[in-house]
This record gives C-alpha cells, structure tokens and sequence, in this order.
C-alpha cells in the first residue's frame, strides 16, 4: 500500500499548480516591470538616438525607338550590318549597370572619397562589403523585367540622391561609349572592304588598258606591214557577231586599218583615269561614302530612359521605432518571466532542503 502511494505523490509534487505559479509571479511582478522598463528604454534609447537610414529608388527603362535612330545610321542590313534594335542597345546599358566592374569603379570614385579618415582605416575588403549593403541593383517586377531600380541607402539622404543620379550617369557615359565604338568599329570595317574594292577594280581597269593597248599596238604592227591604212570596204555581205568580234578585238583587229588603230592606241595612252569605264564604280563609291561619312552625335541618342525623377526623400526606412520599442517590451517581458521562474524554482528547492 506504502510503495503504491509513494510514486502518486512523487508525480502530485512534480505537478504544476497554475495557480501557486500565478502567485508567484504576481508576488514579483515589479521586478517583471523593472526588467521590461530597462529593455524598453533600451530599444527606445535605440530607436531615438540611433542615426536614421534614408533610401532612394531610381528606375530605369529601355529607350525609345527615337532615342537609338542615330545608331542605325548607314545600317540598312543589305552589306550585312543589321540595324541595332532597342534591346540589343539596352542590353549593353544594364549589363554595365549590374557588372562588377561599374560597382568597383563607383567604390573607388565616389564611395572611398566620401568616407572620412576614421571610416576610411577599414580593409578595402571590409568597405566593399559596408558599401555592398548600401548600393545594390535590382529587378524586382516580373510584370516588367526590363525595368531595373538602383536602391541606396543612407544617413544623408542627399547623398544618396545625388549617389543614385552620378551611378546612372557614370554607367551611361560608359555604355554610350561602347555603343559608338561598336558603331563606328563596323561602320569602319564595311568603309575599308569598300576602299579595297574600288581599288581592286581600278587596277583591274588599268591592266585591262595596258592588255587593250599592247594587242592594238600588236594590230598596228601587222596592218603597217601589209600596208593597210584604212579599213577595207566590204559589200553585199554582213558581218555576224563573231566576225565582228574579231575584227574588233581578235585576231582580224589589223583590218581596222593602221590609222584607227593609231589613234585608239593614243587615246589610251593619253587616258589619265579608268574610272568612267569601270561598271559599277559610282554605286561602289556611294555606298563607301555612306559608311565612312556616317558620325552619330552623342547628344542624339540615348541608351536608356528614367523612370520618373530622383527625389531626395524626407521619410527614413530605418529604424522602426515603434517597432523597436514594440520588440524592446516584448522580449523585456518576456525575460522579465523567465527570471522570476528561476526565483520561485529556487524558493522551492530551498524550502525543500
């Protein structure tokens, strides 16, 4: 009967009496309060004293059709350069915006400068990271994902207008650079097949002068020979096309008599140019005229549009002060609670002892 009853009351005395815990408490309830005030004034302390974060949003959109036309100067896609559509410029743009290398330029040029000499004393590893957190690039509407925003955050909010507004500048200026190397690069290279071509054909056309005017002199030589100074007259007989042909330019050229093929032979020595005579030379020099006289103006053209303006807000993000001071008397509260548990389990082994 005795060992039955003995392990009842071991679990009767382990057992919680609610109650008696809520008396206990109660009975330190202002040493609750006074751990809940101290955490409370210390997020409040937190919350009003710390420095406020302010951020700024700047966004970006593809530009328009007008804003790329001078790109396309002399691309018509017929000599192989296709013209630059929006995206293939506004990829260049947003490349560079998220690259690493625009980020470590910004770091070095803008960042690093503005730091003073306490701040500055840091690894260059630990600033990267500290700016890291206050510059970042993101793309976050699915609705639209070719609109990208630059966030910085800030204690001056002025700084991180004027942040945002010199990164988009320094990653256009660069992208616009790239844009018109690109252009002028191809433009150029089409330019020079061109110039070679049209040098191709002018001594094409010359050798083809000195060969017309050796077989002439061949010509001469045999009509002089015969004695032929004048073209024999033949009638009641016309000439096919390959006899004609080779009275002209084959093997009977001597029967144009000596006297015609003197003063050909003159004239073509006298020529100082072949360039009437080339076929196709005038479209040739157009069209190298067309891509080496081609200059896009910078201030024509445009490699992104902004999405509203850039203003300096008057509202910080950072911190949360009621919700700060919320957290500071919940978790004051909350430790409040557990210490005066561990006061009461103590009481209780004490008095069991």
């Amino acid at each position: 009967m005795t060992e039955q009853a003995y392990p009842r009351q071991a679990n009767n005395d382990d057992e919680i009496d609610l109650v008696e815990l809520f008396y206990g408490l109660w009975t330190q309830k202002w040493l609750i309060v006074l751990i809940t005030l101290v955490f409370a004034a210390g997020a409040a302390s937190y919350a009003f004293f710390s420095k406020p974060v302010y951020e700024v949003r700047a966004a970006v959109l593809p530009p328009s059709l007008s804003d790329i036309a001078s790109f396309n100067l002399g691309r018509t896609g017929e000599d192989g350069l296709k013209p630059f559509s929006v995206d293939d410029v506004y990829a260049v743009f947003t490349r560079n915006l998220q690259s690493e290398k625009s980020k470590r330029q910004f770091f070095r040029d803008v960042y690093l400068p503005s730091l003073n000499d306490a701040q500055h004393s840091g690894s260059q590893d630990g600033l990267y990271s500290a700016f890291g957190g206050r510059f970042s690039v993101k793309s976050l509407d699915k609705n639209q994902p070719e609109r990208y925003s630059i966030v910085v955050e800030h204690n001056n909010p002025e700084l991180a207008s004027n942040w945002a507004k010199q990164y988009i500048d320094q990653v256009a200026e660069r992208s616009l650079d790239e844009m018109l190397q690109n252009s002028e690069r191809e433009l150029a290279v089409q330019a020079r097949n061109i110039e070679q071509q049209i040098k191709s054909e002018r001594a094409s056309a010359k050798a083809r002068r000195n060969d017309r005017t050796r077989q002439l002199q061949e010509a001469l030589t045999v009509a002089e020979a015969i004695g032929l100074d004048n073209p024999p007259v033949i009638t009641g007989r016309v000439s096919n096309d390959s006899e004609l042909s080779a009275f002209m330019d084959g093997s009977l050229m001597y029967m144009r008599g000596a006297k015609a093929l003197r003063a050909e032979i003159q004239v073509l020595l006298a020529r100082t140019s072949d360039d009437p005579f080339i076929p196709g030379l005038r479209n040739l020099e157009a069209r190298y005229q067309s891509f080496a006289g081609v200059s896009v103006d910078p201030s024509n053209v445009a490699v992104f549009r902004q999405d509203g303006d850039v203003d300096v807000p008057d509202q910080p993000i950072k911190p949360k002060k009621p919700l700060i001071v919320a957290l500071g008397v919940v978790l004051g509260g909350m430790l409040g609670v557990f210490v005066a548990l561990i006061r009461l389990m103590l009481r209780k082994r004490s008095a069991k002892a």
